[in-house]
């Protein structure tokens, strides 16, 4: 859409001629706040300064067209907004009656630019959204053109790549949503034309063709972290590499470090057995307990024996020694 479709009107320049009513200064010049209607049939209310449309104000065309915004010595200057009779509109920033600065423009098919403006062109960089499709233009601007590295998306794609005279060019790529993109390049189409033919289209733009070199996955812009390893993790990786030297047995990495957790901890059943004694071992301590046992009987014998015999020994004596008495 050119910027150029609703072109502002020449504004009538500010002289004694036509009516007016407000203020004035000491010289008779129009200064201050006032209303005019010119002789073209325009007419202005806002301020003025020294006889010339200065600071706030609102024009109004004949055939529709309205400003409403900012002037310096009777020209659009800062801040203004443009309403063409078409139903398109601009508003932003002006220098000297043209757009210049960053501004949005309002065309009348719906589509809309936000972005930078210079000498009453798109310039810089900008956003385009087209209304019918939904598509969105966003990167460089050259004197109204798309031009330099920009993104072209769309409603389930995007390019992303340069562009020269509002046509990409060179290396590229397409970003396709089902999560994969699409590498190659826009060149020149060479196409055999008779020599009418090329006088005919010198001045046309022949658009590039897209060649495709490969395809490969979205390029993420920030890899995912490592996860730590755990406590457990060293050995079966030691296992898994292991593995990985005999292909023969063609062991996972996941059941290798399977069997090293199992050689790790091993069942509750063979704990179990491995510290219960056999029953034979169980069968040769009670032997002992009970040769145990028979010692002490043997002993609590022969103890109770000499001291039967020391008793005895005892009585003797003391019958012996009675008798004696006697």
């Amino acid at each position: 859409m050119s910027d150029l479709g609703s072109e502002e009107f020449e504004e009538e320049a500010e002289t004694d001629l036509g009516e007016y009513d407000g203020e004035r200064n000491a010289a008779g010049e129009r200064h201050g706040h006032g209303r005019a209607r010119l002789p073209n049939g325009d007419t202005y209310e806002g301020e003025y300064a020294y006889g010339l449309r200065n600071g706030l104000g609102t024009y109004r065309f004949k055939n529709g067209a309205r400003y409403i915004g900012e002037y310096l010595q009777n020209r659009k200057h800062g801040h203004g907004i443009f309403m063409y009779p078409d139903g398109s509109k601009y508003e932003g920033e002006w220098v000297e009656d043209e757009r210049h600065g960053n501004g949005v423009y309002y065309y009348a098919n719906g589509d809309t630019y936000t972005g930078e403006w210079f000498n009453h062109r798109r310039h810089g960089q900008g956003t385009y959204i087209y209304a019918d499709t939904g598509s969105k233009y966003v990167g460089g601007w050259v004197n109204g053109s798309e031009e330099g590295g920009a993104e072209l998306i769309h409603l389930n794609h995007r390019y992303q790549g340069k562009f020269v005279n509002k046509y990409p060019i060179g290396h590229g790529k397409y970003v396709f949503d089902i999560g994969c993109e699409q590498h190659g390049e826009y060149v020149q189409s060479d196409l055999d034309k008779g020599e009418e033919e090329e006088e005919e289209e010198t001045s046309a733009i022949i658009p590039p063709k897209w060649k495709a070199t490969k395809i490969t996955k979205l390029t993420l812009w920030t890899p995912a972290p490592e996860k730590p390893l755990p406590p457990e993790e060293p050995a079966a990786a030691a296992a898994a590499a292991a593995a990985e030297e005999e292909p023969a047995n063609a062991v996972s990495p996941i059941s290798a470090a399977a069997e090293v957790v199992e050689s790790a901890e091993p069942p509750a059943e063979e704990t179990t057995e491995a510290i219960t004694p056999p029953k034979e071992s169980e069968e040769e301590e009670e032997v002992n307990k009970e040769d145990e046992v028979d010692q002490g009987e043997e002993e609590r014998e022969t103890i109770n024996t000499n001291l039967e015999e020391k008793e005895e020994e005892t009585k003797e004596a003391e019958e012996t020694d009675i008798s004696r008495d006697d």
